[in-house]
């Protein structure tokens, strides 16, 4: 049984403490014999922390030197205070910092209706001619700065580049790739170059390979690939498995993340969204939605009706509970149904309330499999998958389950499990009722 929220801000708040006793035992009992052995227990510290970290978070060789790092740097702490005759000061505090890692671990651990078990892995097909598609200008530069091109062809892949800016050539450009024998499709770009390639893909049942090259790429996020670094994706071409994910659609049109109306539509417009588009949401979005004097929305998923939504979201599988603005993750992308998220707000002050993930009367929530969005005009704006686009209402959003097969690393930073570690800053958070 999963924590609640009030669990897990006093996990995160005993992690905290106990990070604080272990500092202030080897501060009082080491640090009044010497400062050189008040080093040595803090050093010991962070390398028993960045032992655990390597462990599982790396493999082959790096694993070994992490196992070793693990275990010797208690050790040599041992050691340094056993001398001094202070071996009950190393054990404490080692003890402490275990606990501290081990609160820390159980207060991230998602509500009931947030944990999900990790999507089904299939062996990765055989793979003769991969065809991956690049945007040079995606993400300020990033296939360029990581060597994108030069690193996939080294692993046999023929690479085009998109040097137009209409949109419709990265779907023209797939569907002749695959005309000439490509047996596998994949992009370095932004989200919504992603889904116009993964519509190619999925139409024609070939694997699809996803290079976070863009600025945010929340598909990638959500696939768990590492998106401080693109190039690894590259390692699916090598040693990978395959995800059956589902694909999203809004009048036809694609979507791997979701799409928006209303306010999320404004803020998905504004100049500033494509260089920060987490930022500009949460400084634009409050005062949008109490003050949109746009189209009248109207929309119906499954049974549950949104009457007149300022803002209006639907994802590709739905988002976790407290996160309102698409900004968050999504447990899995196979759950064969779309999110969505309505917003009626009456005040700046309640909307900044929702984005802080507070529950209110002005929030309806719903999963369905199909979505139906009305206005008073024949056309609205939407953002499809980042992209800010004139939709024909009534606009139908439909989800395909498990419709595009994506080939993806074996061992990829964002598995469930994968980093033993728990993020500081997220349990700062909880401990003072910030998080969730």
């Amino acid at each position: 049984m999963n924590p609640t929220t009030t669990q897990r801000r006093w996990l995160a708040r005993a992690s905290l403490a106990s990070i604080l006793a272990a500092v202030l035992t080897l501060g009082v009992f080491a640090g009044a014999r010497t400062f050189g052995l008040l080093a040595v227990g803090l050093v010991g510290l962070v390398l028993v922390a960045a032992g655990l970290w390597w462990s599982l978070a790396r493999q082959g060789t790096l694993r070994v030197l992490a196992v070793a790092l693990t275990l010797g740097a208690p050790v040599w702490v041992l050691v340094a205070y056993t001398r001094a005759h202070l071996t009950w000061v190393a054990v404490l505090a080692v003890a402490l910092w275990l606990v501290a890692v081990a609160t820390g671990r159980a207060a991230l651990v998602r509500d009931a209706d947030e944990e999900a078990a990790a999507m089904p892995e299939h062996p990765a097909p055989r793979v003769r001619h991969p065809v991956l598609i690049m945007n040079p200008r995606s993400g300020g530069g990033k296939v360029r700065r990581f060597e994108l091109r030069e690193r996939a062809r080294s692993l046999g892949a023929e690479v085009l580049l998109l040097e137009g800016r209409d949109g419709a050539d990265v779907t023209d450009m797939a569907r002749k790739a695959a005309a000439e024998g490509a047996d596998l499709l994949g992009v370095a770009g932004g989200d919504g170059t992603q889904a116009q390639v993964a519509e190619v893909a999925a139409a024609l049942d070939l694997p699809f390979l996803v290079i976070p090259a863009g600025t945010r790429n929340h598909f990638a996020l959500d696939l768990g690939l590492d998106r401080d670094d693109p190039s690894k994706a590259l390692d699916a071409l090598r040693d990978g498995v395959e995800l059956r994910v589902d694909l999203g659609s809004a009048n036809g049109l694609p979507f791997v993340n979701n799409v928006s109306f209303g306010a999320y539509a404004e803020v998905v417009a504004s100049p500033a969204y494509r260089d920060d588009k987490t930022r500009t949401a949460l400084r634009l979005l409050p005062d949008m939605l109490a003050g949109h004097q746009g189209p009248r929305l109207s929309a119906h998923a499954g049974s549950v009706e949104f009457a007149e939504p300022q803002a209006l979201l639907v994802s590709n599988n739905p988002y976790g509970t407290g996160d309102i603005a698409g900004l968050g993750r999504r447990a899995r992308l196979d759950g064969g149904e779309l999110g969505c998220v309505g917003v009626r707000v009456t005040s700046a002050a309640q909307a900044a309330g929702l984005l802080r993930g507070r529950r209110a009367a002005g929030l309806v929530r719903t999963n369905a499999a199909h979505v139906v969005v009305d206005a008073d005009q024949d056309r609205i704006q939407a953002g499809v998958d980042g992209e800010s686009l004139s939709l024909r209402v009534p606009v139908h959003c439909d989800v395909r389950p498990r419709a595009l097969r994506v080939l993806v690393p074996r061992h990829r930073p964002g598995v469930r499990g994968a980093r033993p570690m728990p993020d500081w800053r997220h349990i700062g958070r909880l401990a003072v009722g910030r998080g969730r």
